[in-house]
């Protein structure tokens, strides 16, 4: 259900200007490289890690491993249970979050100067040495299992999961990467270190720092906190390979309004042609009253609250996605809207106009989605793992100022494909047939 996370929408979330002159690349006495904007305005550090590979690393059989291990990270540590882990956390005023999606487990920290050195120590316990009692376990284990159930009846989890398996199958893309009732009931302790040791490792991480640290001190902290992972992380599966047909799947479900996801592939962010896709994309699906779906599907006809469409970009598939959700007897219309529009842009490409107000907007707006160093430093992190350079900052505006109208038609030639665009119901549409 978290396949989406992981979408090129860091193309939107560039630094501001102020910032993108001062990242620095340090590089621990160890070897571990991270990227540094220094702000010492504020007693605060922001710190962003992000494990490569994520629950795609599932050992076979063993589906939601690793989204219940992230779970566990903070319930109980080194010599610490996990109420004495919290008091302590707490006791600093520092913040830890954990989480898990399709490619990476991300580690957030927030902490102040005056206590970063404790701060530290303690996170490093939590990822060198977790405890992962089985008391614990169990405790986060039921919160997954009640979270699993829930999503069994909400009608837009549904949809996710059903268009993950349609476009992906049985690759860990096109499963729940939280696992199922089974699987995580099966889980034990000794399977969640094993998977631990496995996907959290030196070689597979990334590490972004934003804040009042310098240079000598964030090396420093990169050694104590990750010099005593393992060396090597386990090697992900292959390439997910796209299955969806241009059908219509329908999932029946008694609700009111049916929720509708639909796609087809896409290309990789490193592609030469990503940048013109992505302003095209603004201008077909983005979140404006302007984009084309949400004029056509909203503005002119009410057929929905929203409908966007957006890039997704990950480490084994790239897809183009989008949604809506709409009365039962006007979804039909509404699909067939997107369809129209899909091959409209695909054929007519899009307007000077059209291009212009998407240029007006993407350099524009982007500075004001930043409001500290907690967006920055997730930013920086996100930049490396998507294999941008340290500079791409200071040259992103350029590039979409760049763009022509050929450039952009041209990739919209290329990349909308009606004939691929596959499309999951679930609700109970009148008027259309599954196909």
């Amino acid at each position: 259900m978290k396949i989406l996370r992981t979408t090129a929408a860091l193309i939107a979330l560039a630094l501001p200007a102020h910032a993108a002159t001062d990242i620095h690349e340090v590089t621990s006495p160890g070897g571990i490289t991270a990227w540094l904007v220094e702000d010492h305005n504020i007693p605060f550090t922001a710190l962003e890690l992000r494990f490569r590979g994520g629950t795609a690393l599932d050992p076979e059989g063993q589906r939601g491993a690793v989204n219940l291990m992230t779970a566990t990270l903070e319930e109980g540590a080194g010599d610490l249970d996990a109420q004495g882990f919290a008091q302590a956390r707490d006791a600093l005023a520092a913040r830890f979050g954990f989480d898990s999606s399709a490619d990476a487990i991300a580690v957030s920290a927030q902490m102040l100067t005056e206590n970063r050195d404790q701060a530290v120590d303690l996170l490093r316990s939590a990822l060198v040495d977790p405890t992962f009692d089985p008391n614990a376990v169990n405790r986060v284990r039921g919160q997954v299992l009640s979270n699993l159930a829930s999503a069994a009846q909400d009608p837009e989890s549904i949809a996710a999961l059903t268009f993950q398996h349609d476009a992906y199958g049985d690759h860990p893309y096109g499963t729940d990467s939280s696992g199922t009732l089974d699987s995580v009931k099966a889980l034990t302790p000794e399977q969640l270190a094993a998977v631990h040791k496995a996907a959290m490792a030196r070689d597979n991480v990334y590490v972004a720092a934003a804040g009042d640290i310098t240079p000598e001190q964030l090396g420093a902290l990169l050694d104590t906190l990750l010099g005593d992972l393992p060396a090597t992380a386990t090697a992900p599966p292959g390439a997910a390979t796209w299955q969806a047909d241009r059908g219509t799947h329908v999932v029946d479900f008694p609700t009111p309004q049916a929720v509708v996801r639909f796609g087809q592939p896409g290309l990789d962010v490193q592609d030469p042609d990503f940048m013109a896709a992505f302003v095209a994309n603004e201008i077909l699906g983005g979140g404006r009253f302007t984009a084309r779906l949400m004029d056509e599907l909203r503005s002119k006809r009410g057929l929905t609250y929203g409908a966007y469409s957006q890039l997704a970009t990950m480490d084994l598939a790239d897809f183009v996605a989008g949604q809506f959700a709409s009365d039962n007897d006007k979804t039909a219309e509404a699909v067939g809207l997107v369809r129209d529009q899909w091959a409209k842009i695909a054929k007519d490409g899009v307007t000077q106009p059209e291009l212009d107000a998407a240029k007006t907007y993407l350099t524009g707006a982007y500075p004001l989605r930043f409001d500290g160093n907690g967006p920055i430093a997730s930013i920086l992190v996100g930049m490396q793992m998507q294999g941008f350079p340290i500079d791409y900052p200071k040259n992103r505006n350029a590039l979409i100022e760049a763009l022509t109208l050929d450039d952009v038609n041209r990739v919209a030639a290329e990349l909308y494909d009606p004939a691929k665009l596959h499309f999951v119901v679930v609700g109970r549409p009148t008027g259309l047939d599954a196909h």
